[in-house]
């Protein structure tokens, strides 16, 4: 066998040790990964911190609590910017809800008009949207969470300290 893709089983040997290695490091690496997603606290937002994914950002402006058919609903207002100074880029996969603290989740009410969190944004270019959220008189210690979801694999599943595997995304604290 080693005759076919080796000159001698020297050669397979080497190619096997560093095979091992690299399976070694890859595994080391993902260890480190998942035991920093158990440990990390949530990251809290202030309103107006950016949430950037290179250099695509999202901001929630401000939250204001109105009457909407008897409930209670939340508007938020989303600043979408791009950092980047020569490519127009989007950011797919991306979602936007309203979580309280026993974590139930409200997504955003559908409203054809609202801008896609994915439309492609130009060099520097900025564009306000907004999302309404409806939420039960009961809901305490809310916030607006921005997160990926779907896709697959989640790249923030390979870096170390983000939002992957065990660790809750970021939360846009909302105080009354």
């Amino acid at each position: 066998m080693h005759g076919r893709y080796f000159r001698d089983s020297s050669e397979a040997r080497s190619a096997a040790t560093i095979l091992r290695k690299c399976a070694f490091s890859v595994g080391a690496y993902f260890v480190i990964v998942v035991l920093v997603s158990l440990v990390s606290p949530r990251r809290v937002l202030h309103t107006g911190d950016p949430r950037c994914y290179d250099d695509w950002c999202m901001a929630v402006e401000s939250v204001k609590p109105v009457i909407l058919k008897g409930c209670i609903a939340y508007i938020a207002n989303l600043r979408l910017f791009s950092r980047a100074r020569r490519v127009s880029q989007r950011e797919n996969n991306l979602v936007v809800y309203l979580t309280d603290s026993r974590g139930r989740r409200y997504d955003p009410v559908p409203d054809r008009s609202a801008i896609p969190l994915n439309v492609r944004l130009g060099p520097e270019e900025s564009i306000e949207t907004t999302r309404t959220f409806e939420a039960p008189a009961d809901a305490k210690g809310l916030g607006v969470v921005i997160a990926h979801e779907g896709g697959f694999p989640p790249m923030n599943w390979l870096i170390v300290g983000e939002e992957a595997w065990f660790r809750k995304p970021a939360i846009v604290a909302y105080h009354p």
